[in-house]
């Protein structure tokens, strides 16, 4: 397998891995104006780009995702609650469903709670073993910290979800699982992130202050203190529904 993880605008991070013996990749959560990046990337990887995932509709940053699949011809992926929400048609993911990229194999978990649509993705390599060897936590586990819970305008309702997200689906998962998250230190869309960009389930079962509280504890510390909603949260959340490239801003 090889691994590419890029740091992009607005502290997000971005993904490229794939199988170079069959020649298949997958990108993730493509920032805009990265597309020629992930072309190169394939490129010198000698690689297909066979997937493009989006983890979810993005708010603070304009998703590459939907360009890159009208260059390079592969599938754009998003969770199946998008459909009738986004204007464009996509490939849609469900709880449990499998990708393949020759011997890289990429299982979908739909974690709700930063959105609704919220999708981690459990990678594997068969070549290494059929145990995962990392998740891609998109803006659901940060390393030190969670996502925040309202930008779909239900925090009570959507930090419930998360936690369930967390405890019944990512925690689960093997302590020394790597995560790879969707942002670092310097993103709104959570709060008191780390500027390391991996960390591992077990680490973050230990440290991470908002792994070790209840439910009740959970929901009331993550909605008491949110950050201001990112710049140009609207205008960027209706160019990402339209699968538009990014508007001009206002002189």
């Amino acid at each position: 397998m090889f691994f590419r993880q890029r740091a992009a605008e607005n502290a997000t991070l971005s993904y490229f891995f794939g199988c170079a013996g069959f020649g298949k990749a997958v990108a993730v959560d493509v920032v805009a104006g990265d597309e020629d990046w992930f072309i190169a990337e394939a490129e010198r990887a000698s690689v297909k780009i066979a997937h493009v995932i989006d983890t979810h509709v993005h708010a603070d940053h304009y998703s590459g995702g939907l360009e890159l699949t009208r260059r390079v011809g592969a599938p754009y992926y998003l969770h199946e609650s998008n459909k009738g929400h986004v204007q464009f048609e996509f490939a849609p993911l469900t709880n449990g469903q499998r990708l393949e990229a020759g011997n890289v194999l990429v299982d979908v978990l739909h974690t709700p709670g930063h959105t609704p649509d919220s999708v981690c993705l459990l990678v594997r390599d068969l070549r290494r073993g059929d145990e995962p060897w990392f998740v891609i936590t998109g803006d659901t586990l940060f390393v030190g910290a969670v996502g925040r819970p309202d930008l779909a305008g239900r925090e009570q309702e959507m930090a419930a979800q998360l936690y369930d997200s967390l405890h019944l689906k990512l925690l689960t998962l093997p302590a020394d699982l790597e995560i790879y998250p969707g942002h670092q230190a310097g993103s709104a869309c959570g709060v008191g992130l780390s500027g390391k960009p991996a960390s591992t389930i077990g680490f973050e079962k230990r440290f991470n202050p908002m792994l070790s509280m209840p439910r009740e504890a959970f929901v009331e510390a993550l909605t008491a203190e949110i950050p201001l909603q990112p710049a140009d949260m609207a205008r960027i959340m209706n160019a990402n529904l339209r699968g538009a490239m990014p508007e001009p801003v206002p002189a």
